[in-house]
């Protein structure tokens, strides 16, 4: 006997699903106690002279009709038609893991659903922190926990970006055109530029540690597009680093959760972690601090977090791997009453910003004139909003950390 894996899409990740089952294919084997197989691809191209060039298929049915594939890889990534084909996988009784975090953010409860009505499994630990174990310690090393803080760097292509600003002082768009020609970024870079990327990947995080439907849209999301080498002067002047970061806390009415620059200091477990790494700290009241650090992305670690489930279902063919994840929807506690110290740049003068904000910390960053840089006592999100407007004349806001 062996086991059958059929995979749809055949681009960057699946065909590193493919690599990684064919290059590890005895630990494999050993792992899920029997062979695991890629007999076939599903995709619109053809691939003359790669290993699966003659088990390409282009209809879905030849996957979820045949009886012999028993567990299927979704990589294609997107909504449409990744959502209809999962949904007919696990249907067929067909377990399905997948490395599509707009599937998992928009669907993640009724696939779930879906798989455990038909004794299958649906999983997802590649669609956040590529490489990175979370979802697993999530959904079953720190049950017994209760999580209040969730604060992750989970976008690799800002991470590089925003290093590559620190320690060669360059501006955004050289950085992004660099970024671009590695291969780091798209073409259309929004996605991870703007923080929609690591918003959907919070918001799948949060609706774990609560077992309950964290909407994506509902989260306050700010990128790094305007992010400059000044902002850099004046964190080098503090001992900071800028990050993006997404976090979820938890706090007397429940959760808040936000993506958005932060200015870190030294001592922060997020300081340190450079280029395209990605990391997620986690805070539980029993387990105290975690944190999980390692590739966040790319072809083969992300891969290997697919292949990992893969595993997990052959070592479960005939049963549901439970994910606690209902449609009920969690109502966020609005972001503007998150406390926070910000970091603000401004033209106006000191008596100005004394008179609205009351007591700050000046801040001096090297070669830097004709404004003023300042860091608040802690005040909530929609006060800081309400004084900025009050005081006119300002040029950036980042929250410190």
């Amino acid at each position: 006997s062996m086991i059958k894996v059929a995979v749809l899409g055949y681009g960057n990740i699946g065909s590193g699903v493919v690599q990684v089952l064919l290059k590890n294919k005895e630990t494999i084997a050993k792992k899920a106690g029997d062979e695991i197989v890629p007999a076939c691809v599903l995709d619109l191209r053809d691939f003359p002279g790669d290993v699966m060039e003659d088990k390409v298929v282009k209809d879905i049915n030849l996957i979820t009709q045949n009886p012999e594939i028993s567990i299927v890889v979704e990589t294609m990534g997107g909504t449409k038609p990744a959502y209809a084909f999962v949904k007919a996988c696990l249907e067929a009784g067909k377990h399905v893991a997948t490395s599509n975090k707009e599937l998992v953010a928009a669907h993640g409860p009724e696939l779930l659903e879906i798989a455990k009505a038909h004794h299958v499994s649906f999983l997802f630990e590649a669609s956040v922190g590529g490489g990175i174990p979370i979802i697993r310690p999530l959904n079953q090393s720190l049950t017994a926990d209760e999580i209040d803080e969730i604060t992750g760097i989970l976008n690799g292509t800002t991470n590089y970006m925003l290093t590559k600003m620190d320690t060669e002082g360059a501006d955004y768009d050289a950085v992004l055109k660099e970024a671009q020609n590695k291969g780091y970024a798209e073409r259309h870079p929004e996605a991870d530029v703007e923080g929609y990327d690591a918003c959907r990947k919070i918001a799948i995080l949060t609706s774990l540690v609560c077992g309950q439907q964290v909407d994506f849209e509902d989260i306050h999301t700010e990128g790094i597009t305007k992010i400059t080498p000044t902002d850099i002067k004046y964190a080098q002047a503090m001992g900071r680093a800028i990050k993006l970061l997404a976090t979820s806390k938890k706090g007397p009415k429940g959760y808040t959760a936000i993506v958005a620059p932060f200015l870190l200091p030294a001592s922060h477990p997020l300081y340190a972690v450079n280029g395209v790494f990605n990391a997620i700290f986690v805070h539980g009241n029993v387990l105290g601090d975690a944190m999980f650090y390692g590739s966040g992305a790319g072809k083969l670690p992300t891969a290997s977090a697919v292949v990992a489930d893969v595993v997990e279902m052959a070592k479960n063919l005939d049963k549901n791997i439970p994910i606690e994840w209902s449609s009920k929807k969690l109502e966020l506690v609005d972001y503007k009453e998150w406390e926070n110290r910000f970091f603000i740049r401004t033209t106006a003068d000191k008596a100005a910003v004394e008179r609205v904000f009351g007591t700050v910390t000046y801040v001096q960053a090297e070669g830097v004139t004709g404004e003023l840089g300042f860091v608040t006592e802690k005040i909530s999100e929609g006060d800081c909003e309400k004084k900025e407007a009050e005081l006119g004349n300002v040029l950036q806001k980042i929250r410190v950390a």
